[in-house]
């Protein structure tokens, strides 16, 4: 079977030509991490820029950590027109579970909370290898119970919540999905996983075609996940950890996924939603011809990534009656 890579679709190809690189953020190794970090956050928009001109109300809170762990933080924004209690977006940032905190990869979820009028919690977890699984997933789950427990004051509505994260952040989702539904103690309504890092075999086509190419290869992927994953990799991977390895996706909220064609994740998101389909579950499935990995956040103005935004943002509408 051939190798080569799907074409980018022209526009994004112009925005990574743009940019003075080849590929973006492939090839990481342990040792290039801290450097790494430094690069993304150098992006990351301040609490000022996220509010809008006003649009939204931001807030830092502090919630409990897990058991023996430190608190955690979580900024949450609702837009100043919000009348009444709405749903709630719990946002888990990307990153590769590696980099990153509570206001990267913010915009396109702020952008379908203004369109729905919608809050937004998005939760600062631990990071990978300094904390390896189970310390980013259990401090974005203490969030999620803050969220649901603390709704009134943030005027949100617990009964109401949606999941939703890109690339490492669809990861935790997934995962949240899983450990809400098995711990019993917060309901959730759905999960938006917007091109989600899910399984750390990374041997599939998609995984292979893309090596050295676009935004996030499988260089950087096996570097994450064994930061990620740590001794665990010697014994029985957990599906709380590599939500792709879970045998049981009966009992899920209904489900959004993308990814791009021309991405890393391509082959591991189809199959994920394969397996819900066959479960029983509710999936959407997108795959974007030419698209490269969060490419609607390096060019969120090509059409390719404004239909994937109102197809998530038509998806949210439907999941909540909007």
């Amino acid at each position: 079977m051939t190798l080569t890579p799907p074409p980018f679709d022209p526009e994004l190809a112009a925005v990574l030509a743009a940019s003075g690189h080849t590929s973006i953020a492939t090839g990481i190794t342990p040792e290039t991490i801290a450097a790494q970090r430094e690069l993304l956050l150098d992006g990351v928009a301040s609490v000022a820029e996220l509010s809008r001109d006003g649009v939204f109300t931001i807030a830092e809170h502090t919630a409990p950590g897990p058991a023996g762990a430190p608190d955690i933080s979580l900024l949450v924004a609702r837009p100043r027109t919000a009348v009444g209690p709405r749903p709630v977006l719990y946002h888990t940032h990307g990153g590769g579970l590696i980099m990153g905190n509570n206001r990267f990869g913010l915009e396109p979820v702020l952008d379908l909370a203004e369109q729905l009028n919608l809050v937004v919690v998005s939760v600062a977890y631990r990071l990978a290898p300094e904390h390896p699984f189970p310390a980013g997933l259990e401090d974005a789950y203490a969030g999620l119970l803050w969220t649901a427990r603390k709704a009134a004051s943030i005027s949100a509505d617990p009964e109401r919540i949606v999941l939703v994260g890109g690339s490492a952040g669809g990861n935790l989702a997934a995962a949240l999905a899983l450990l809400a539904r098995d711990r019993r103690e917060v309901e959730v309504i759905g999960q938006l996983l917007m091109y989600p890092m899910l399984d750390d075999r990374n041997d599939s086509i998609s995984a292979r075609q893309m090596t050295g190419l676009g935004v996030w290869d499988s260089v950087s992927n096996r570097t994450a996940w064994d930061a990620v994953l740590g001794t665990a990799r010697d014994g029985e991977v957990s599906p709380y950890a590599v939500p792709a390895r879970a045998a049981d996706l009966t009992g899920l909220p209904p489900a959004f996924l993308d990814a791009g064609s021309a991405e890393t994740f391509r082959d591991e998101v189809v199959g994920y939603a394969q397996r819900l389909w066959a479960a029983g579950g509710n999936a959407e499935l997108h795959v974007w011809p030419g698209a490269y990995h969060g490419f609607d956040t390096f060019a969120p103005q090509a059409a390719i990534s404004q239909h994937a935004m109102m197809a998530r943002g038509q998806w949210l509408a439907r999941l909540l009656g909007e």
